[in-house]
């Protein structure tokens, strides 16, 4: 019995340092992709609309963190119940849990995956608020954003990978959140959208993006960070699992990149900065959560699959008539779609697991599995998200007025605007002018 104990123990996980370190440089990459989020939606609408877009990614840092801490992080990865929820007393509030206490077969201490994990919920619902761009209420968005991650994030979360979450015990395959963020998100934007109607002028305005450098940017941090959110999501450094999906992560983003580009240019007859932008975040999308089952090769496919689809995509709201701003379904929904399907057609069995998709002889039962997976959150999160919408809309109204909207909602909503124009004359003698007329300058604040 004692050397029975003995081997237990020498077999039981320890703090591993360099994981430790590892995991909490992942989540800091993993923090600094909301702002980078929030440069690429804030480029991409019209200057009067900028700041609003800006503040509705950065606020979720705020409103998510604190709801994690109290009670999210219990409800995602606490003691399953049912199979839909966790609880665990000892997480609310952070407030039971050891310092050195290490997550469950895991060589990292237990407050460092609830930090890695919060980074995830945090960006989640500010993916949505790119399709809502010009129209929503601050104060709305707040509360949407409280009761969205209550009621539909953190119960996904824990379906996809908590212990016990159904869609786990399945088998489903989503290395770093496919299902869990951005199919989420991307179903949850349609929801709301359907709800809250379209801008002014949808169809008719030309609504251009006024920063394409800050786009550029945006999709450069969101490129950055991705590293660590998908090689960060294998908790650890030990087996290579991580260093593969560091590497398909690269792979998969420029040949979303480059096929996004090559369609641009046969269908449109340019190559654009923002198709190159966004090719490479449909790219980051797809390969989420294929990355940890797919080779290098696989990975070139499954990007290049989803520039295509994608760019094909973000065209569809003019056809159908859903104004989504920013293209989250477009590129969010049907790259994370994509990307989770095509785990059960590429999936090699020699990288996270032995699971091995149909090109590599495993036959349909993980493709099966994964449509279960894409096409339950779709559906929960749409239906949910419509009836907060809904809700909130019919209370204390989701959309600022007509009129706000024209003026803008920089103003409106935050009392100030992204670029200070009053100052572009200088000199003593264009202060001594008279109050000038509406010009270009002013044309091009209302852009």
């Amino acid at each position: 019995m004692a050397s029975a104990i003995t081997t237990l123990a020498a077999d039981a996980p320890t703090l591993s340092a360099a994981n430790t370190g590892f995991m909490l440089i992942c989540s800091a990459l993993v923090m600094l992709m909301t702002p980078g989020l929030a440069f690429f939606y804030g480029g991409m609408v019209r200057v009067k609309s900028s700041l609003n877009m800006l503040m509705m990614s950065f606020i979720s840092l705020g409103i998510v963190t604190i709801l994690w801490v109290l009670y999210g992080f219990s409800l995602a990865f606490g003691t399953d119940s049912g199979s839909l929820i966790g609880w665990n007393s000892d997480y609310v509030g952070l407030s039971g849990i050891g310092i050195t206490e290490l997550w469950d077969g895991y060589t990292i201490p237990v407050y460092v995956f609830a930090v890695f994990q919060l980074m995830f919920a945090v960006i989640t619902p500010a993916l949505i608020s790119g399709a809502l761009a010009d129209r929503v209420k601050f104060g709305a968005w707040v509360l949407f954003t409280a009761l969205w991650v209550t009621v539909v994030y953190f119960p996904v979360a824990h379906w996809v990978w908590g212990a016990g979450g159904w869609l786990f015990e399945l088998g489903v395959i989503d290395f770093a959140g496919g299902t869990a963020v951005h199919i989420n998100a991307g179903a949850a934007a349609l929801g709301v959208i359907l709800v809250i109607g379209k801008r002014v002028g949808f169809k008719k305005d030309p609504m251009r993006p006024h920063s394409l450098p800050l786009v550029m940017l945006g999709a450069g941090l969101l490129w950055f960070g991705w590293f660590g959110f998908n090689a960060g999501s294998w908790l650890g450094n030990d087996d290579g699992v991580g260093a593969v999906m560091f590497v398909n992560t690269q792979v998969a983003t420029a040949a979303a990149m480059l096929a996004w580009l090559a369609y641009e240019k046969l269908r449109h007859g340019s190559f654009t900065t923002l198709g190159a932008a966004s090719g490479a975040v449909a790219g980051l999308v797809a390969i989420t959560p294929a990355g940890g089952a797919v080779s290098p090769l696989g990975a070139i496919a499954v990007g290049a699959i989803a520039g295509v689809l994608c760019a094909m995509a973000v065209g569809l709201k003019y056809k159908f008539g859903y104004d989504d701003s920013l293209d989250v379904i477009g590129v969010h929904l049907v790259g994370g779609v994509v990307g989770s399907l095509l785990v059960g057609l590429f999936a090699t069995g020699g990288v996270q697991s032995d699971v091995a998709g149909l090109f590599y002889g495993g036959g349909l039962e993980q493709l099966g599995k994964q449509a279960i997976g894409v096409f339950a959150v779709l559906a929960y999160s749409l239906v949910a998200s419509a009836l907060l919408a809904f809700l909130l809309d019919k209370t204390i109204g989701m959309r600022v007025s007509e009129d706000d909207e024209v003026a803008g909602i920089d103003q409106v909503e935050h009392a100030e605007t992204a670029y200070d124009f009053s100052g572009a004359g200088g000199g003593a003698a264009s202060r001594s002018t008279a109050a000038p007329t509406p010009s270009a300058a002013s044309k091009k604040v209302d852009a």
